[in-house]
């Protein structure tokens, strides 16, 4: 590999691409650090950081491979709905367990590796398209966007301190993702291609719907036994 022009180019266009990309990681990441211990955050954010760039390294080798796997993106957009309802749980239901944004680093860490894990999946086609096949490249691009997702992620944990109703957006937010992922699964496409009209738009909205629906049902649940229990 020789870093002339094409190089450079090919590197600025990977850290374009990941800076549009790097949002919904600062998300992910702020969400499920929110609870942690303030000394423990810190960490929570570089090790979450870390382990979405390296996903992303892994994706983009493997991408063309992944992408054709029938019912990957179905089974990864509903995990993500999963997810994105556990972290906008209320903090009085983190006692039964319920809860993926943990006060527990480690837990914190895997609740971002898995989410972003689904994510990435769609992310890193740019990234590797940018690329053109150099790992080296990618590698490079994606160490250099970690800054920009650490960086993301703490802006957006000081506003959930400050406006902790902040992370039903964020929830909405990975709702909406995955409507846009299960629409795209290769096993699904024949059968909603008659619908592409408006699947585009109505997928990542019922998505983020559904989440919101969930999060505010178990809202009102976990208030009612409080005040059964008082």
């Amino acid at each position: 590999m020789t870093f002339d022009s094409q190089f450079w180019i090919g590197l600025m266009q990977i850290i374009w691409i990941d800076l549009l990309l790097s949002g919904d990681n600062a998300v992910v990441i702020a969400l499920a650090c929110r609870r942690l211990p303030e000394q423990q955050r810190k960490w929570g954010i570089i090790l979450g950081s870390g382990a979405a760039i390296v996903l992303r390294v892994v994706f983009a080798i493997f991408i063309l491979y992944l992408l054709d796997v029938p019912y990957l993106k179905l089974v990864g957009a509903l995990l993500l709905v999963w997810i994105a309802v556990k972290l906008v749980l209320p903090e009085d239901m983190a006692d039964e367990g319920d809860v993926a944004g943990s006060d527990n680093l480690w837990n914190a860490v895997r609740t971002i590796v898995i989410a972003d894990a689904v994510m990435s999946l769609d992310n890193v086609i740019g990234i590797a398209a940018a690329a053109k096949g150099d790992v080296v490249l990618i590698v490079i691009g994606l160490l250099v966007s970690i800054p920009l997702i650490v960086y993301g992620s703490t802006l957006i944990l000081k506003a959930l301190d400050r406006f902790p109703q902040i992370a039903f957006v964020g929830g909405a937010l990975l709702g909406y993702i995955a409507g846009e992922i299960v629409i795209t699964d290769p096993a699904l496409t024949p059968y909603l291609a008659p619908y592409m009209a408006w699947l585009p738009w109505a997928a990542p909205a019922a998505g983020a719907a559904l989440v919101l629906a969930l999060g505010f049902y178990f809202k009102r649940r976990a208030n009612a036994r409080a005040e059964i229990s008082t």
